[in-house]
């Protein structure tokens, strides 16, 4: 007989029914391959995790959204290239247990070598035997309950009946997810969102700032950020004067503790990211001395290449505009680039050339000894061209070593002195004593700040004056100093 929704079957039947889901295994071919879709970004994968087991077929569906990536994975002879914005499929069925390392295998910038993550492979589970589970209705004698190989089945033995409740507890457990889900969306609208701002951690990677200690780095200025740049020279030398012998130099740096109780030049700027690449620079040097005072620069630069995807550099421009006197008279004209390469994860290279247009205009380095007659016969040259090279290798995830040597040609700044006749110490002339700027240092990074304590041998730091000693001190004489760096927005 039949009863609504009941399917009707003879008792023999049903024991046999019994009989076979304990021990029934469902039946199907080999697994098929698991797909798994995974994002890669500037500098991430998505997700950074992957776990599968001994002997699965996986099909690895990998997109780039920005620039050119790559996937490689050591151990299984895994290396594929992902174009930008496009998708490659990877298939592999790994056959040992393990942890192993994924990384983008082409250079996409400045944080390519943390762009890594980790495939965990577990030893593959036996398929586990269905197992029956009976229980009765305590409110109706003779109704039992049987739950097999994902099934439950209604048995009425008085009836003689067996019914597929299956479908009808689904239905149920889907109302009451669906009206707990309800509930979920309810409490989430009723309850205000709060807004939080996020604080910029200093974990995030970042492998140079803007300057290494007066060489700028090609590193892009952020879209509409306010960049605050402050410098501090003292005058004072910390290593021994030549007329000084050992206990003489202890007794000066101890009086006046490693010179920090000197005179010194505090300079500040600027910097307006207008785009991602195109930026504005504003810097104010007060330092004073015959050729130079209270020096204001204006700049404009632009961020050409990242390194990635083909470029094997980082590259930026620049040209500015420096006037003496706040900006009222004396003007040099500058144009640099910014170059740097990364040599190993912890270790970056930068050169940058420059060229400073009438950097002794009107010989006015010499001018305050227009009334010496000899002085004419010194030739300082009006142009520069520098050529600085710098290092930044990473200790610590947030803290750098710093170096920097900034040779030059044509007019090299520094101090004109007499030239006496060694036998009779008659003045026969003056000449320019200058050395090339040399500086080196330490950075510590947190969140939106950098420091840098430095220690050089020249106290100017603008682009038309820093490749330069302005006390001709050599490179083993060197002073103390620092720099601040503030992201305001």
């Amino acid at each position: 007989m039949r009863m609504r929704g009941t399917a009707v079957i003879n008792l023999p039947v049903f024991i046999l029914v019994i009989s076979a889901l304990c021990v029934a295994k469902p039946l199907s071919d080999s697994p098929g391959q698991r797909e798994i879709r995974v994002t890669a970004r500037r500098y991430e994968f998505s997700p950074k995790t992957i776990t599968v087991t001994k002997g699965e077929r996986i099909k690895l569906v990998v997109t780039s959204e920005d620039v050119d990536h790559g996937f490689a994975i050591r151990e299984f002879g895994i290396e594929q290239e992902i174009k930008a914005k496009q998708t490659k499929v990877i298939e592999l069925t790994p056959e040992k247990e393990g942890r192993f390392q994924f990384s983008c295998s082409a250079h996409c910038g400045e944080g390519h070598n943390d762009m890594a993550g980790e495939m965990i492979v577990t030893e593959a589970q036996s398929q586990p035997v269905s197992k029956m589970n009976v229980t009765f209705d305590q409110n109706t004698p003779g109704i039992a309950i049987v739950e097999s190989g994902g099934e439950r089945l209604k048995i009425d033995t008085a009836a003689r009946t067996v019914e597929r409740i299956s479908e009808v507890t689904a239905n149920q457990l889907s109302n009451k997810e669906a009206t707990k889900q309800a509930n979920k969306e309810a409490t989430k609208q009723a309850a205000p969102e709060v807004a939080t701002k996020e604080r910029e951690s200093s974990k995030a990677y970042e492998p140079y700032d803007y300057h290494i200690v007066n060489i700028p780095t090609p590193k892009a200025v952020r879209r509409h950020s306010l960049n605050m740049y402050f410098t501090h020279r003292f005058q004072e030398t910390i290593t021994p004067l030549e007329v000084e012998d050992a206990q003489q130099h202890i007794a000066r740096i101890s009086k006046d503790l490693l010179g920090l109780d000197s005179s010194a030049v505090s300079s500040f700027g600027v910097t307006y990211g207008i785009t991602g690449r195109l930026y504005a620079n504003v810097y104010r040097s007060p330092l004073c001395q015959p050729g130079l005072c209270k020096t204001i620069e204006l700049g404009l630069g632009y961020h050409l290449l990242d390194e990635a995807g083909r470029s094997p550099i980082a590259l930026s421009a620049y040209a500015s505009v420096e006037g003496d006197y706040n900006f009222t008279e004396r003007y040099s004209y500058n144009l640099q680039a910014m170059m740097g390469r990364s040599m190993t994860r912890h270790v970056n290279l930068f050169f940058s050339p420059a060229l400073h247009i009438n950097s002794n205009g009107n010989d006015r380095f010499k001018g305050f000894l227009a009334s010496q007659p000899l002085v004419t016969k010194l030739r300082l040259g009006r142009n520069t061209g520098s050529f600085g090279f710098g290092v930044n290798a990473r200790v610590r995830p947030t803290t750098s070593l710093l170096f920097e040597y900034t040779p030059r040609v044509g007019f090299e700044m520094g101090q004109i002195v007499p030239d006496l006749n060694p036998a009779t110490g008659q003045l026969t002339g003056f000449k320019n004593k200058s050395e090339a700027e040399i500086a080196f240092g330490i950075e510590k990074r947190i969140g939106r700040h950098v420091f840098s304590l430095t220690f050089s041998n020249t106290q100017a730091t603008t682009t038309a004056r820093y490749n330069s000693s302005n006390q001709a001190l050599p490179p083993n004489k060197f002073s103390i100093g620092f720099n601040l760096f503030r992201r305001l927005l």
